[in-house]
């Protein structure tokens, strides 16, 4: 069956469950026929009007909290664009027949974003299960047992969604950590003399804004000189930072003093040695020649940087290949080559989160790079940069981290 035979305003009207759409500014835009039966209202008595009209805090009972606690998880998920499961909740809904005449209802909400193709949420799904009869069962409303198991899943619930908001709170603040981490460890765009360099960088689906991917851009001494790098530590989140920023530090450092790239990889390789957390991580560094025109390379086990030259032909740089920084015990002395572009040429730099997919070879990844890299070469580099991640990342984001830098020559 193709998409264009299913009725999908038909299955949403049979979904099991009370299921309604909210715009974000929280009116209803639809709801299914359990949820108008569940809620006791009518199809004209909730479309196209605000919840909170529809369903406002029980003005009696001055601890009435579920419409509040609703509120902030529609707004948590406006904000985070993710979906967010509710605890047990307790609502005095009006009788619609009886105006002033409350009926105490316990329900346990669900809310998650409906995502255009930009990542902003278009509609919210608010999803209801209903407990009430649950919650007043094994000898009614009144009945001692159903009022012990009352008070109970109802503390418990309490409890449970004041543990979920301290870890939120918990997660917000590591964030904070997280990109403040970021912006400390890695370079912003910079000029380059009279040419551009555009940086991105994407962690992961999950991540915390921060991995275990880097890049970097130093001058060099002597002549018109600069040295690009890129750099990829095993994990994700603070930890591979923690050893991304070590390692960074250091490749810059060495790359300002030493004759060439190779050197400096040399140089890496023997501190990642005697870095907890460095095993396996790769690098690449350019040493760029602005007058003379050239590119120096050497590479510790990463992906070749592309170069594109003017006429569109694509060169990878993988003619100064090594295994990883802490590949050998007494590092030998890396590889290194070099190559010619003429002004207006592209560089670029980048880690295996761009070109890598499941159940792909790598080859493929690289041919759409450099497809998509001469294709957009006439491109400024900061419009280059966003046009390579809008062709390769996956629309929802990658799964591994991703760095890209891009020299305009």
């Amino acid at each position: 069956m193709n998409d264009a035979a299913i009725d999908y305003a038909g299955v949403f009207q049979c979904l099991p469950g009370m299921v309604a759409l909210l715009t974000p500014d929280l009116v209803y835009a639809d709801v299914n026929e359990e949820f108008l039966r569940g809620a006791g209202r009518r199809r004209d008595q909730v479309v196209g009007r605000y919840l909170f009209d529809v369903f406002p805090d029980n003005p009696k009972d001055d601890a009435a909290s579920g419409m509040r606690n609703l509120a902030a998880s529609l707004q948590r998920v406006l904000d985070t664009g993710e979906r967010d499961a509710m605890a047990l909740q307790r609502y005095d809904v009006e009788d619609p027949e009886r105006p002033g005449e409350w009926q105490e209802r316990y329900w346990s909400p669900v809310n998650a974003p409906v995502l255009d193709d930009d990542g902003k949420v278009v509609l919210l799904v608010h999803r209801v299960e209903e407990v009430t009869e649950l919650i007043k069962a094994r000898g009614g409303p009144t009945g001692s047992r159903a009022r012990v198991l009352e008070a109970e899943l109802y503390t418990r619930a309490r409890e449970l969604q004041e543990l979920n908001e301290r870890l939120r709170q918990s997660h917000a603040r590591e964030r904070e950590v997280a990109l403040a981490l970021q912006e400390a460890m890695l370079p912003a765009s910079r000029q380059v003399g009279d040419h551009r360099a555009a940086v991105r960088y994407r962690p992961a689906i999950g991540a915390l804004n921060v991995c275990g991917d880097w890049y970097d851009i130093v001058d060099l001494v002597g002549g018109n000189r600069i040295g690009v790098s890129v750099g990829d530590v095993v994990g994700h989140g603070l930890p591979a930072a923690g050893v991304m920023g070590q390692l960074r530090s250091a490749l810059s450092a060495a790359s300002r003093v030493a004759a060439g790239p190779a050197e400096a990889l040399n140089v890496l390789g023997r501190y990642a040695h005697v870095v907890d957390g460095a095993e396996s991580a790769t690098a690449v560094t350019t040493f760029i020649d602005f007058d003379e025109h050239t590119i120096t390379y050497s590479s510790a086990g990463h992906l070749p940087p592309v170069l594109v030259h003017t006429d569109g032909r694509v060169e990878f740089l993988d003619q100064a290949t090594d295994p990883p920084l802490d590949a050998h015990p007494d590092p030998m002395p890396r590889p290194q080559a070099s190559t010619n572009y003429s002004a207006g040429a592209t560089l670029a730099l980048y880690t295996d989160g761009l070109v890598e997919r499941r159940r792909e070879d790598i080859g493929t990844g690289l041919d759409r790079l450099a497809e998509a890299l001469a294709r957009h070469r006439a491109l400024p580099a900061e419009s280059l940069a966003d046009a390579v991640l809008l062709e390769l990342l996956p629309p929802g984001g990658a799964t591994d981290d991703t760095a890209l830098v891009i020299v305009r020559l």
